[in-house]
């Protein structure tokens, strides 16, 4: 083999190297490029919404965490939604087997008499304009001593760091729509999975 044979064979080969190295760097690129727009976007899940709770009218006002005003108007927004959300219930008996002894109030509507629960306590939301409150909704004291906003959600809980009694403020905004449009009876009620004990909420 000549000296000229021998360089042509060894620049082939580099060539060749060259090419290689090129496609595999392409095919590498192009698949990242594919794997990045074709896996979805994975966003972390949001964090519940904390909203303070305040079993009365003189607790809120007690605690100065807002001014007597702004505790005021929070309750008197949390009774204007519990007249149109409250649980309904079609007897004193049914209600009270769910909320307790004593825990109910006659109501008379367009359709007949029904019982609902007491409101026993109120949330309070912070917004996010300089910090400004409003009112978040109604809670009700259930026969294991436990608040709740009525649906089988938004539980109050004790914050152990601050010992506050905080409850999530984002199980609030749909009860509206959870609100049955009927007057419960006691096989509704069994149906949607009432009279259960509960056993993960704040007492009182």
């Amino acid at each position: 083999m000549t000296d000229q044979t021998s360089t042509e064979t060894k620049t082939m080969r580099k060539l060749k190297r060259s090419r290689v190295l090129q496609v595999s760097s392409l095919m590498a690129t192009a698949s990242f490029s594919l794997a990045a727009c074709g896996s979805p976007q994975r966003t972390a899940a949001p964090e519940p919404e904390p909203a303070q709770v305040y079993t009365s009218l003189e607790e809120c006002r007690a605690a100065n965490d807002i001014t007597d005003a702004e505790c005021d108007a929070a309750q008197a927004e949390a009774q204007k939604q519990a007249e149109a959300t409250a649980p309904r219930y079609a007897s004193q008996s049914v209600c009270e087997e769910q909320w307790g002894a004593s825990q109910c109030q006659p109501h008379q509507g367009s359709g007949g008499s029904f019982f609902t629960p007491l409101l026993t306590g109120f949330i309070i939301g912070q917004m996010l304009d300089g910090g400004r409150y409003r009112g978040g909704g109604p809670m009700y004291r259930d026969r294991d001593g436990q608040y709740s906003n009525g649906y089988g959600g938004g539980y109050a809980y004790r914050d152990y760091r601050t010992g506050k009694i905080l409850t999530n403020g984002r199980e609030h905004g749909d009860v509206a729509r959870q609100a049955p449009s009927r007057v419960q009876s006691r096989t509704t009620v069994v149906s949607r999975g009432g009279f259960g004990g509960g056993g993960r909420g704040y007492g009182g």
